[in-house]
């Protein structure tokens, strides 16, 4: 665990050391590991022994509608990774882990919050030339209670946020800089995916996700920096109630985790409707 920091929940992240030293438990299914990418191609070409894959769009999301799995398919998903709701499940992945704080996140809305995050993802595991393997591992399958997914607490949609507009309420726009003035409708180097306009939700504050990283080594940055860039920076404080927003809730639970388990704010919900569907709506409110 994240041992001798001052994060709010240090037990929420983990080190590339920690992973290697229960390579043991691992293996033998007392704690999951657990490897999320965007990159649909990364897992096959080598990951941590004894990590297993959830690919988000396979796994997460349900077949037809824009929405998250079920509570029967979430069931089936966790029996398949060996998991009870007691399992440690730590995960990690490229990007900085933004795919895995998205796994993470919506693990949690099913209830499993027993989970934490490789610190630094994929990408220091590999530049730590630690061992990487392309043989697929698997537990024996458990019996996952099937309970209620609960969207109230870590989710917002789309009326909740017109509100949250209407009463001021603290919001910040992760994305980057060009997205958030309106001047770019997709992510530098990504497809456009659909927004017919460009700008932000009104009154919310631009802070990049990435922001949170130090970029050498792929690590959350410390509090005091953490603090500087959300409080000074977009003028948040800890008894806010802030909604986090990105193009469809993948970057932004990346600064929902930061804000929750590492700076310990009481409400923070992400908005994974985000530009997606804000910059499609008729009639919204939208600044540049």
């Amino acid at each position: 665990m994240a041992e001798g920091t001052d994060y709010a929940h240090p037990n929420k992240l983990v080190s590339t050391e920690w992973v290697a030293e229960n390579q043991a438990k691992i293996m033998a299914g007392e704690i999951i590991l657990v490897e999320s990418n965007e990159d649909a191609l990364l897992y096959s070409s080598g990951h941590i022994p004894g990590a297993q894959e959830v690919d988000w769009t396979r796994d997460l999301n349900d077949p037809l509608r824009r929405d998250y799995l079920d509570a029967q398919s979430f069931a089936r998903l966790m029996a398949r990774l060996g998991a009870t709701p007691n399992t440690l499940i730590v995960l990690y992945g490229d990007k900085n882990n933004w795919w895995a704080t998205y796994t993470l996140w919506v693990m949690e809305l099913f209830g499993h919050t027993n989970t934490a995050i490789m610190d630094g993802g994929r990408i220091k595991w590999a530049n730590e030339a630690r061992e990487m393997t392309k043989e697929r591992h698997s537990n024996p399958a458990t019996e996952y209670p099937v309970r209620p997914r609960n969207d109230s607490a870590e989710r917002a949609f789309r009326d909740q946020v017109l509100a949250h507009v209407d009463q001021q309420g603290k919001m910040i726009d992760v994305r980057s800089p060009e997205e958030y003035a309106g001047t770019r409708m997709h992510m530098p180097d990504y497809p456009n995916e659909g927004a017919i306009r460009g700008g932000h939700i009104p009154g919310a504050k631009s802070v990049p996700w990435a922001k949170a990283i130090v970029p050498d080594s792929g690590v959350f940055r410390p509090t005091s920096e953490l603090t500087e860039l959300y409080e000074a920076g977009a003028g948040i404080e800890k008894s806010d109630d802030v909604i986090v927003y990105c193009r469809i809730g993948e970057r932004s639970s990346h600064t929902w985790f930061v804000l929750k388990y590492l700076l310990g704010y009481g409400q923070v919900r992400n908005y994974d409707g985000s530009w997606t569907e804000w910059g499609n709506l008729v009639g919204v409110p939208i600044e540049k």
